[in-house]
């Protein structure tokens, strides 16, 4: 007779159970079970409880109230921030004045030859012609304004960030303490900053640059991090081998090391900080930002296109400079510098000289191009056969209402709908799956923490429009990142296209959607997509094309057609690259639907404009708390987290 044992009775789970994520949708349920009638009992309504919000009304406001009666008094503000105010008001003057005393045609050829000494000839040729069309559109002055306050911005932001950052490539303490102040940092929007300097600084030059230096430290600060960390042991086992000291080996061994991601810090700081320096232009920076605001504030597209196309090739021109200054492989050495420099100098103040000697410092009127108005009348034609009135397919207005009406209402409607609980409950259920509990307890705790500040409607509202603009980036991303992948003739052609759009700071891409769909949410999810499209188009070419070629071999070997390679094989193995597709998706679509309260996006965006506005420090900060915590939860809910052991989940 057989014998029984305890082994031989116990039963094996269904084959689903054996899935770590299916055994913690069945926790949560059970956790769901208990916790569900508790909070059904307490709060019957479903909105969110009264009882666990916080009114930060009160203490904003006072804040507010007494750092505006004792700005003008407070030993704070007259000895130390009343002199950095006057120190960057000196500083961004002195630079604009000496761009104007170079004139037009000594700013080009200090411009050209940078990119020359940098580059070669073809980056060169292209920085004379973008900053000879910012004449041309009769931008010079502005341009030059942008560059002026651009120009103070990245050195302090380059200083800032530097220091940051060597605080925490050196020091596992200091790294641990800046990590969350770096991650609020960038995760809270642009108009979020802009609020408390202008209550401490007032409106102008000052409030400008140091928004913008809060706003484009973080990224030097995280890559100065990464590259001192990421240096060669070997080679700082060497140098230690020789008796350097703690500061020679830094000098010597570990900053000469991280040269790359030092330039690509650089790099990273001037892109934020154009950025910000064109929204900066609310609280008075002036420049081209101010054109642009002014524009749209009119809905003038013509002018605000005139003003946006500079912006664009600054952008597109700083991109490629500091990018081929960190770019050592692959490219064409640079001229000697031992030649090139003081060539290029000689160039530089010869064509100052003779500008000045010419009286034409200042850009020729004559030489400029109106763009505005044929540009109106574009958008006025447009607007007559495109917005309305297409046959069969309707129109851009049609499309606008139609979306809001088929997708933004119905979601929002949903979310909204949902017991509050649900809502956290649904967070849970897709953050933990694809993390650890800690993942999915942050998210919830941050989804939360919206409805503590007493803006949960809102943010759900935004949270729509997230959503929303995020599922259409995603389907058109991945179809174009498939194609790009597969073709390479498509993939040359697109390049340059996405090149313009990730390098357009993100006002500009209201311009042309307030032309084609008004003003609404539609226009600004339709502003995030542009937006986020290129970088998820770049990652998911980039991870299809290094998917092993033994692999996709195979396949074809087996006789897999194009499209069996593509579902069965690339995509499966490019699967991390596609999850960091979707998760750099959801943060770009979140900076810009933010920025949509400009055009009628309403929800946290429309909270935080309205709190710059009219200088009500509680809205405004309340506002860009909760988007900080929007952002949180979606990065939780679309980041997976790698375990190493199954203890932590």
């Amino acid at each position: 007779m057989a014998t029984v044992t305890a082994a031989s009775l116990r039963i094996a789970p269904p084959g689903v159970l054996r899935r770590p994520a299916a055994r913690k949708l069945l926790l949560l349920a059970a956790l769901a079970a208990v916790l569900v009638p508790l909070a059904h009992a307490r709060w019957a309504s479903g909105s969110w409880p009264s009882a666990l919000t916080v009114d930060l009304t009160g203490p904003l406001t006072r804040a507010g109230d007494w750092i505006i009666d004792n700005r003008d008094s407070h030993p704070l503000f007259l000895y130390f921030l009343g002199h950095v105010s006057n120190a960057v008001v000196v500083s961004v003057r002195a630079v604009y004045l000496l761009l104007l005393a170079a004139g037009w045609a000594g700013v080009t050829a200090a411009a050209t030859a940078l990119a020359w000494c940098v580059a070669g000839i073809r980056l060169a040729l292209g920085t004379a012609a973008a900053l000879l069309a910012c004449g041309a559109l009769g931008m010079w002055v502005p341009t030059m304004q942008t560059l002026a306050l651009m120009a103070v911005a990245v050195l302090v932001s380059v200083a800032v960030g530097t220091l940051l950052g060597l605080a925490a490539g050196l020091s596992d303490r200091l790294d641990r303490v800046l990590r969350p102040v770096l991650d609020t940092m960038q995760v809270l929007p642009a108009f979020a900053y802009l609020l408390p300097v202008v209550l401490v600084f007032g409106i102008g030059v000052p409030a400008a640059v140091l928004a913008t230096v809060v706003y484009a430290a973080p990224p030097m600060a995280r890559l100065t991090a990464l590259g001192l960390r990421g240096a060669d042991k070997e080679v700082l086992e060497a140098v230690d081998s020789l008796g350097a000291t703690a500061r020679q080996r830094l000098l010597t061994a570990r900053l000469p090391l991280a040269r790359k991601e030092l330039l690509l810090g650089l790099n990273q700081t001037i892109m934020m900080a154009l950025s910000m320096a064109v929204i900066a232009s609310v609280i008075g920076a002036g420049g081209l930002g101010d054109r642009v605001y002014q524009a749209l504030a009119s809905v003038d597209v013509g002018a605000a296109l005139a003003a946006g196309i500079p912006i664009v090739l600054l952008a597109v021109v700083l991109d490629r400079i500091t990018a081929a200054a960190g770019d050592t492989t692959g490219r064409r050495p640079a001229p000697r510098a031992v030649y090139a420099v003081p060539a290029a100098l000689a160039v530089t103040v010869a064509a100052a000289v003779a500008a000045r000697l010419s009286g034409r410092l200042d850009w020729p009127a004559s030489w400029t191009v109106a763009v505005a108005t044929p540009v109106n009348d574009a958008v006025a034609w447009m607007t007559d056969h495109l917005y309305s009135g297409v046959p069969v397919v309707g129109g851009t207005a049609d499309w606008a209402g139609h979306f809001t009406t088929w997708v933004l209402d119905p979601l929002r409607d949903g979310l909204q709908g949902l017991p509050w609980w649900a809502v956290l409950l649904l967070v849970a259920a897709v953050a933990w799956p694809i993390g650890t509990w800690r993942t999915a307890l942050t998210a919830v705790l941050a989804l939360a923490a919206t409805g503590v500040l007493g803006v949960w409607e809102p943010s759900l509202d935004t949270l729509s429009q997230v959503l929303a603009a995020v599922a259409v980036t995603l389907v058109l991303g991945f179809a174009i990142g498939v194609a790009a992948a597969r073709g390479d003739r498509f993939e040359r052609l697109l390049r340059p296209v996405l090149d313009v759009f990730q390098t357009m700071p993100q006002f500009v891409y209201l311009i042309p959607v307030v032309a084609l769909f008004g003003v609404g949410r539609a226009p600004a999810v339709a502003a995030a997509v542009v937006y986020a499209l290129p970088a998820v188009v770049r990652i998911t070419a980039q991870g299809l094309r290094q998917v092993d070629p033994a692999a996709l071999e195979a396949a074809r070997s087996l006789g897999a057609t194009p499209a069996q390679q593509i579902r069965q094989v690339q995509l499966p193995l490019a699967r991390p690259a596609l999850l960091l597709a979707v998760n750099q998706g959801v943060v770009l679509v979140l900076a810009v639907v933010v920025i949509g309260g400009l055009v009628g996006g309403g929800a946290l965006g429309y909270d935080a404009v309205f709190g710059l506005a009219q200088g009500d420090l509680a809205t405004g900060l309340v506002a860009g708390a909760a988007i900080v915590c929007l952002g949180l939860t979606l990065d939780r809910v679309t980041q997976p987290t790698e375990r190493r052991t199954t203890k932590g989940a």
